[in-house]
């Protein structure tokens, strides 16, 4: 692992990215915290919102992060916690 990747995400009404950078590749975990009050929505490989209900989580063995987009309730927040290689 070259870096470490260890960010919290406050999500809005928009969609936006988890990396400001245009190319980020990581492996990460990412959780909707539990204490989240509404499902965070990531969008889908079909342009289609996917909702995480709080407390949800999962490994992304390689991805970009500009490409991870989310949404939600304002104030409500993901983590991000991995690394790029």
């Amino acid at each position: 692992m070259n870096n470490l990747v260890q960010r919290v995400i406050a999500v809005t009404g928009d969609w936006q990215p988890a990396s400001p950078l245009p190319t980020e590749v990581a492996s990460v975990d990412v959780l909707a915290l539990p204490t989240n009050t509404a499902p965070v929505e990531f969008l889908g490989d079909q342009e289609q919102p996917v909702p995480w209900q709080p407390g949800e989580w999962h490994s992304f063995p390689r991805i970009n992060l500009a490409d991870l987009k989310v949404r939600g309730q304002t104030g409500d927040r993901i983590t991000v916690v991995g690394g790029t290689w």
